[in-house]
């Protein structure tokens, strides 16, 4: 039987910045992954475009992850607008409410899962356990018990679920979860364009359609269209040429021609929100804890933010030679990741309610709700505050 401290199922962002944020300490730390290690490696775009708050900025700087990523590979996202239906009105989000140069960051994730399978594999408090297959799980007051396909047997003091918000780990432990599939899929790719973004961000809620815009360097968008899944199979069966003029017409030409610059990724709109993010030497961190709407962009800043506090918790515990999978201790990062993400969870859900809704009383309220948004100035201070996570 192999013995570690902490397991972590998940070799994903989360699961990498979570063993990244508690080695250096004195604990064994495993990571289950069920790809190969090459993939981990050398992971392929996969379309998506991360937008970091500068709080987890912060994070990544201090689990030495920034320092890897190409400068030029990073953006600043400097301003945001909100629009609504075939109005040029918006609801503007600028940088100079939370006192920033910027409202934070567009990273591509594919290279923060690079950057942070290379800062795991230099320490040598983690072991990479890859094309690993758990067949079973278990916990009770000696510790948490894991099978794996290969027949092998591990063991830890802890066990931490980072395997999505599909987490089959969850599952095997008996959590379940509030999940919301909202009948859409979202298709993301990079666009060239010959109208400048000036580093603003779009979110648009079209009638008919979700576009969202992240201003990368240079003339190139990360686009999100959000519709439901036979259009975007359509889409995504466009040949280029056909796409290109397909897209543009999506944004009114408001970017001028476009041009495919990436391939194009499709992923299911799925929310999940876990009953319970702890129980006895488990906890659920990332997407497997609380898994957002992408309206926010929040996701995996809210990951991160999880991270940090189970972190720091495990490690003050183990300075004090404590117990670092203490039923109370487990319960304070609970606490504390309810308090920060639960709010914004349920209004997300609302926000997506009520701009899906292409219904004339729906409309109505859509509009009014941008412009008494824009009106008030404490609001948007609000709103790019929490943007911004700035600290």
């Amino acid at each position: 039987m192999m013995n570690f401290d902490i397991v972590i199922v998940g070799a994903g962002p989360a699961g990498l910045c979570f063993a990244q944020a508690v080695a250096g300490c004195g604990l064994r730390i495993a990571i289950l992954e069920r790809q190969p290690e090459s993939m981990l490696a050398n992971p392929a775009f996969d379309g998506r475009e991360i937008a970091l708050t500068h709080h987890s900025a912060q994070l990544m700087q201090s689990l030495g992850l920034l320092e890897r990523i190409d400068q030029h590979a990073i953006s600043p996202l400097r301003d945001a607008r909100v629009l609504n239906g075939p109005s040029l009105y918006a609801m503007n989000i600028e940088h100079g409410d939370s006192k920033k140069a910027s409202l934070g960051y567009l990273i591509a994730n594919h290279l923060i899962r690079q950057s942070a399978y290379e800062a795991v594999k230099s320490s040598p408090d983690i072991t990479l356990l890859t094309e690993s297959d758990m067949t079973g799980v278990s916990t009770d007051n000696e510790g948490a018990y894991i099978s794996l396909a290969s027949g092998e047997k591990v063991k830890s003091q802890l066990l931490v679920a980072a395997d999505s918000r599909f987490s089959e780990t969850r599952r095997a432990m008996g959590i379940p979860a509030s999940m919301h599939d909202f009948g859409k899929t979202m298709m993301v790719c990079v666009m060239e364009h010959s109208i400048p973004h000036h580093h603003v961000a779009w979110e648009w809620f079209d009638y008919g359609q979700t576009l969202a815009l992240l201003p990368m360097n240079g003339m190139r968008s990360s686009v999100v269209i959000t519709l439901p899944a036979n259009d975007i199979q359509r889409l995504m069966s466009l040949s280029e040429p056909a796409f290109n003029e397909d897209i543009a017409m999506r944004f009114k030409h408001r970017l001028g021609a476009m041009q495919l610059a990436s391939t194009r990724h499709a992923y299911p709109l799925v929310t999940a929100y876990a009953s319970q993010l702890v129980a006895k030497r488990f906890a659920l961190v990332g997407d497997a804890a609380v898994g957002m709407h992408p309206v926010t962009a929040h996701g995996f800043n809210f990951g991160l933010s999880g991270i940090d506090v189970l972190a720091q918790e495990i490690k003050t515990a183990k300075s004090r030679g404590s117990n670092i999978a203490a039923t109370a201790l487990l319960e304070r990062y609970e606490r504390k990741h309810r308090i920060k993400t639960r709010p914004l969870f349920i209004a997300t859900h609302a926000i997506a309610k009520l701009y899906g809704n292409d219904s004339m009383p729906a409309r109505l309220i859509r509009s009014a709700s941008l412009r008494i948004g824009n009106r008030v100035s404490p609001f948007k201070r609000a709103v790019a505050h929490m943007l911004t996570e700035a600290r």
